[in-house]
């Protein structure tokens, strides 16, 4: 366990050195941060104009659902549009020593309805996660989340390795799903073992980044408060400062964390692809070097 911890830093150090090298590598993770916002605000907001119509009690909570639905939709195609390009941005880096946005947009156009289908399914996951999880009841609900939880974890892996089957491969959902599922299945304690790793280590700086940011802002507004006497507007200035710094490094490691766990799969795919055409030709496994960030979990 603490192995693979250690070895999931070595990973993220070699990510990010990839990223100093290549700014356009983490260009994407910022994008997405940005629209997946406006995408929840003006979700938001349609939500709340919504409540606010004459009458709107009897039909909202339908209202509700379909809105939900839309504003899933969009946050996925946003994410998978441009964790697409994080793909063939990586692909690019490792195979010729440069990340290029101009391909990495071709690529994603390209694929477009694809991913819009990938959207899609993921929206459908999602609904169902909220059904398996909607019991009322103390089992009901326990076994439900039980469920939702699996379901969540199966389909956040796959489509993780369905990306880079989409944009490296031209595959569509169905194939891109089989592909996926071949990729773990031949790959499946690897796989298992390097996203405790990986995966682990990035969840763990998220929450200790999300944790200073709230002490670091908790302190920004005591400390504007008993600067200002605690007047209104010292208040407000330090309500305003706290949320502003602590929301940018929570964003700040949203999009790092977005871009490493993209380069990790994208890279495990390109090995694995890489193992499969080696074994076809009768070569030992060990002799297939992998990419150089992923050297360092395996």
């Amino acid at each position: 366990m603490m192995d693979s911890i250690r070895r999931g830093f070595g990973f993220l150090g070699q990510a990010y050195q990839m990223a100093v090298k290549d700014p356009d590598l983490i260009k994407p993770s910022i994008y997405a941060l940005i629209l997946g916002a406006v995408v929840s605000l003006l979700g938001s907001g349609a939500g709340i104009g919504l409540a606010l119509l004459p009458g709107s009690r009897s039909y909202l909570p339908g209202i509700f659902l379909i809105l939900s639905l839309i504003i899933f939709f969009l946050e996925y195609a946003v994410s998978y549009l441009f964790s697409g390009m994080t793909v063939r941005l990586v692909y690019d880096y490792l195979t010729q020593g440069d990340g290029r946005m101009d391909q990495a947009w071709a690529a994603v156009r390209r694929e477009f309805f694809n991913i819009m289908t990938l959207a899609a399914a993921s929206t459908l996951v999602k609904l169902l996660e909220s059904l398996f999880g909607g019991g009322r009841r103390g089992r009901q609900s326990l076994l439900g989340g039980m469920l939702a939880g699996f379901l969540d974890l199966v389909w956040t892996t796959a489509t993780f390795f369905v990306l880079p089957a989409m944009i490296l491969e031209e595959l569509n959902l169905g194939q891109s799903l089989k592909r996926a599922t071949q990729i773990i299945k031949n790959n499946l304690l690897l796989v298992a073992v390097t996203e405790i790793g990986v995966s682990g280590v990035v969840d763990l700086i998220a929450v200790a980044v999300i944790l200073l940011a709230f002490v670091l802002g908790g302190g920004i507004f005591y400390l504007a408060g008993v600067l200002s006497s605690w007047s209104a507007s010292g208040v407000i200035a330090g309500v305003g400062a706290a949320v502003l710094i602590g929301g940018m490094m929570i964003a700040v490691m949203a999009a790092l964390s977005a871009y490493a766990k993209t380069a990790y799969h994208t890279c495990l795919f390109l090995w694995a692809r890489q193992v499969e055409e080696a074994r076809a030709q009768g070569t030992a496994d060990n002799s297939i070097a992998a990419p150089a960030p992923l050297a360092a979990v395996i």
